[in-house]
């Protein structure tokens, strides 16, 4: 079963544990499976049918497209974390 890796800020939900072991053959299946065994984890990982905005989903060390839908193998390591953006500032004269 996939293996989800839970951000510090989500393990309240979790009663502290930091990665949890969950059945789920796509991204949606393991955060529905999540939520069944932690009520409010897919409300603060999911808006409406997709990831938040701001998220960013990583399986295996690759980032995702993003879609729930995407498959997930068995021994599938999962991370969701705030996503990087930025840019270069602009040099002050």
């Amino acid at each position: 079963m996939p293996i989800v890796a839970i951000p510090s800020l989500l393990r309240k939900l979790t009663n502290g544990e930091d990665s949890i072991t969950v059945s789920g053959t796509t991204i949606r299946e393991v955060i529905d499976n999540l939520d069944i065994r932690y009520p409010g984890m897919k409300a603060r990982l999911c808006e409406e049918d997709r990831i938040k905005p701001g998220l960013a989903v990583y399986v295996n060390g690759l980032l995702t497209r993003g879609s729930i839908r995407e498959k997930v193998d068995a021994d599938a390591e999962i991370h969701f974390l705030p996503a990087i953006g930025g840019g270069m500032a602009k040099p002050s004269h």
